[in-house]
């Protein structure tokens, strides 16, 4: 499968969540130029992805539901910090928009992505959107694992 996705950095003053969001850790056994592999526990489930090297703003990407107790197995095998943040969903302009709050050491970032169904694909938008980050590898939260943050 391809994922088309933007990233954007988030004004806080102009973004308010609307719940609570829902928590997510998420670790890295690979992060090769070439490929990534993750591992994310959002509650009472768990995934293992692969995502391949980023072209432009696509990548093929495979995830697999895995069980929540081989996750924090895996997670053990991880290196570098765990990625943790709460996601929060809002549908703005008929798009699914993602805004992932940063916490421990990358406390302070907020970004928001939005996946796509083609490259071109025209979207509007939100109010709170800033600078486009899509293709800044600083922003790739694999890159977050290795270099917080908190230490740019």
């Amino acid at each position: 499968m391809i994922e088309i996705e933007r990233k954007f950095l988030v004004d806080t003053n102009l973004w308010c969540p609307k719940d609570s969001g829902n928590p997510i850790v998420q670790g890295y056994l690979s992060t090769d130029k070439e490929r990534v592999v993750r591992v994310r526990i959002k509650g009472d489930k768990a995934w293992l992805t692969i995502k391949g090297k980023t072209q432009g703003i696509s990548r093929i990407e495979m995830e697999y539901e895995i069980p929540v107790k081989e996750a924090e197995i895996l997670m053990q095998l991880c290196h570098d910090h765990p990625v943790r943040k709460k996601r929060f969903v809002e549908q703005i302009h008929g798009m699914t928009w993602e805004i992932d709050v940063f916490e421990d050491m990358n406390a302070g970032l907020v970004l928001a992505e939005v996946e796509l169904s083609n490259e071109n694909e025209e979207i509007e938008l939100p109010n709170w959107v800033t600078h486009e980050v899509s293709t800044d590898h600083r922003y790739f939260n694999a890159w977050l694992s290795e270099h917080p943050y908190s230490t740019w």
